[in-house]
């Protein structure tokens, strides 16, 4: 841009958005022959009349349908949906000028007043229309009014406090104004409340947060362009405006900044837009603002002849001083953001719709009879006995592949290993430990009269009956341990089979936690028995007494000749 010093930044930014290809790449919507320039008309280093074209006419025919299709995305608020919308936010300090730059961009008196005139942000939708006549309408919560250039800074205030009540707060509930007025630039742009640090009387005393979490809300996406509104008059580096929007662009390759009331501090205000102290990426543009009781014709003659006449204003390159050239400004910016970001919300939009399509067409049909609805129900019965059969019983784990707590037979032999290891491993299982010991007692409590070298009975009873006791808490551990996983997993089936019919989730729910409930203590019962059966029966299944049973047994014939031999 003529008149300014190369930044030595990088061209290329994260999303691509960088100065040079908002100013010289052409469209990608356009032909080759079609650049960008062809569509906001003439050349941006030659002076903009005040009549010219960039501020007298709409967008390429190509371009409008898209703008109009992300004011309608919009309204539709997907925003909420996490698809972010290409948007430029008009950010500033209070009392900065933001209104009369808007006023100048779109030909209409906003709000005035002391402290906080945007309470809510505001959504303005330029739109070039070809009558005469002009159209205006206000939106808001769900509605929309009629209004006239007469009424509407009134039906503005009107509609503010609707939103955020008669005081002084603010909401970030937003307001949009459609103004379909004839020389118009077609642009929409989010128009938020101006930064103040103290509150006045009226306003909370964090105003200052609910105002800086609204406007962080709306410039942190990537795809926002911020239109950073600041006084000739003060150092840009001290304005809270260009501190946030630097948290959240610290190259500056999405921040377009437009100098405010130029003809008040004149001195020094070409070294400060090009020594960019600020990083502001996308450029400067200085306007002179509105004075009184000014016709904006009459205004933007007036601040023509000031860049053209004053010994210091006179001096900034022409293509960036005054509204056409804003105008002409924002247009490219946001042709080249809409036309670089509309792909991904395309593919966005088709993601979400289709999973959404995907989720209504899981929803069940609508049931008008008890026989509709009883062939439902036996529908899901016999899904969940099949999910339960392969998760439990063939080990089949298709249905839940990222979920193991669902992969039924494998958890259960690592609740059998488990539980075995913890038999085995407990003390009472360590048959150095005091067993012999307690078989001496056992033993002087069973003296009697008996063939010698003979274990009695009962003695051998006594001992297992007390080991037996002493390790019987384990496998009923087990049992609560292995049902509170089954009704887990049968929850979880019927809960993943039910999500279609609240209606029934509930009970069904309750269903299975009796049943679990009494096969559970049925379980308990049968555990219960078996220990009883151990304490009363001197027979063991243990395997190394069976080994050494069966090589002592097959050695008893040897063992019986032997003594036959000796005795003879």
């Amino acid at each position: 841009m003529g008149g300014r010093k190369s930044s030595g930044r990088s061209s290329n930014g994260k999303n691509g958005f960088n100065r040079s290809a908002y100013e010289e790449d052409p469209l990608p919507l356009v032909s080759a022959e079609e650049n960008l320039l062809a569509i906001v008309g003439g050349d941006e280093n030659q002076p903009t009349p005040i009549h010219s074209v960039p501020i007298m006419s709409s967008f390429n025919d190509r371009i409008r349908p898209i703008l109009d299709a992300v004011d309608q995305l919009r309204r539709l608020m997907v925003m909420k949906e996490g698809i972010q919308l290409p948007t430029i936010v008009v950010v500033g300090d209070q009392s900065s000028g933001k209104s009369s730059v808007l006023e100048s961009l779109a030909g209409i008196s906003l709000p005035r007043g002391q402290g906080i005139c945007t309470r809510v942000p505001l959504i303005m939708r330029l739109q070039h229309h070809t009558s005469l006549i002009p159209e205006m309408f206000l939106e808001f919560n769900g509605k929309t009014t009629r209004t006239d250039e007469a009424n509407v800074a009134v039906d503005i205030n009107i509609a503010t406090e609707e939103i955020a009540g008669s005081g002084k707060g603010i909401s970030d509930a937003p307001l949009t104004l459609v103004i379909r007025k004839n020389g118009v630039p077609d642009l929409t742009m989010v128009d938020l409340p101006g930064i103040t640090r103290v509150p006045v009387h009226g306003q909370p005393d964090n105003i200052y947060e609910q105002i800086a979490g609204i406007v962080m809300q709306y410039i942190q996406p990537e795809e926002s362009i911020i239109l950073n509104v600041l006084p000739a008059s003060v150092d840009f580096t001290t304005c809270e405006s260009i501190r946030m929007s630097r948290q959240v662009d610290k190259t500056g390759e999405r921040t377009l900044a437009v100098v405010t009331k130029a003809d008040k501090a004149p001195k020094g205000l070409l070294e400060k837009v090009t020594a960019d102290d600020v990083n502001i990426g996308l450029g400067y543009v200085c306007v002179r603002n509105r004075i009184g009781d000014e016709s904006y014709d009459n205004a933007r003659m007036e601040e023509a002849n000031l860049f053209a006449t004053h010994p210091l204003l006179s001096r900034i390159d022409k293509s960036i001083v005054g509204i056409p050239a804003l105008a002409k400004k924002l247009m490219q910016v946001q042709a080249t953001i809409m036309a670089k970001c509309w792909p991904e919300i395309v593919r966005k939009i088709n993601e979400k719709l289709n999973g959404n399509v995907t989720e209504l067409n899981r929803m069940p049909k609508a049931m008008s009879s008890v026989a509709e609805f009883l062939t439902a129900f036996m529908e899901f019965i016999g899904s969940v006995k099949e999910s339960l059969t392969k998760i439990l019983v063939r080990g089949e784990y298709d249905e839940y592949p990222d979920g193991p707590n669902m992969h039924g037979v494998a958890r259960v032999v690592e609740m059998f290993n488990q539980y075995s290891d913890e038999l085995f491993n407990c003390p009472e299982s360590e048959h150095t430990r005091n067993f012999l010991m307690d078989e001496i007692r056992v033993l002087d409590d069973a003296k009697a009269i008996a063939l010698p070298n003979f274990l009695p009975r009962h003695a051998f009873l006594s001992l297992l009956q007390r080991k037996v006791e002493r390790v019987s808490h384990i496998p009923f551990g087990f049992v609560e341990k292995a049902w509170a996983y089954f009704e887990n997993v049968v929850l979880s089936v019927s809960t993943h089979h039910t999500e279609n019919y609240p209606q029934v989730l509930l009970t069904t729910k309750r269903a299975c936690e009796n049943l679990m409930e009494k096969m559970r203590e049925q379980s308990t019962d049968w555990v219960s028995e078996l220990v009883e059966m151990e304490k009363l029966t001197d027979y063991t299944c243990n395997p190394e007494y069976l080994k050494e049973w069966n090589m002592l047994m097959s050695h008893r014939q040897t063992f019986i000749d032997e003594v036959q031999k000796n005795e003879d």
